[in-house]
């Protein structure tokens, strides 16, 4: 029981950090404008990684690394951490099992990344039925705009209904059932 509930805040807590660092990365990627409140918080939530990481992984290629790579080791912690208390012999194991690990935090990375996508996607398109006029609409919209953008050219409105958010869900979840699950199954195999 007590090793559920420290599993439990484990990952909860590692991926909230993971998530801020993951939103941060995306709002400079999007060109989501920072001042507003929402922008504001994630920035003051990861700064502190964000800000001396910068100094020595500048941006490359218009990517972020100073806050995708604290994303990155929030996820490999978690990953470490959960094996640790499940009893993995990582002394018994040795160096050997660590690509085995990087892939696992890797999968749960992308799985993570999917998730919040597939939030901001959410979020944008509830906005836009119950209040398009909130404060928070424009940056929603700015969030899952590189997402929902591409099937909006595809799909056309059908009677004034906009279903490009649903193909949009419907793609990224295809992505965590195929791509990202087996890349996970694969490093399982490799850690057990």
């Amino acid at each position: 029981m007590f090793n559920d509930a420290a599993q439990f805040l484990f990952r909860t807590l590692f991926d909230l950090a993971a998530c801020a660092f993951f939103i941060r990365f995306w709002m400079q990627w999007a060109r989501v404008p920072f001042h507003n409140p929402f922008a504001q918080f994630i920035v003051k939530v990861t700064d502190f990684a964000v800000k001396p990481l910068r100094r020595f992984l500048p941006g490359l290629f218009n990517i972020d690394w100073a806050s995708l790579l604290p994303f990155f080791i929030a996820e490999l912690l978690m990953v470490l951490s959960i094996h640790w208390l499940m009893g993995y012999p990582f002394a018994v194991a040795g160096i050997a099992v660590l690509p085995g690990f990087l892939l696992i935090a890797l999968a749960a990375a992308l799985r993570l990344m999917l998730y919040v996508l597939i939030g901001f996607v959410i979020l944008q398109a509830v906005l836009s039925w119950v209040n398009p006029f909130s404060p928070l609409a424009p940056i929603f919209y700015a969030l899952s705009r590189p997402i929902i953008g591409p099937f909006q050219k595809i799909v056309p409105p059908l009677g004034g209904i906009d279903l490009s958010p649903l193909v949009a869900l419907i793609v990224v979840q295809l992505l965590l059932v195929a791509p990202v699950a087996a890349l996970e199954r694969y490093a399982r195999g490799l850690v057990w």
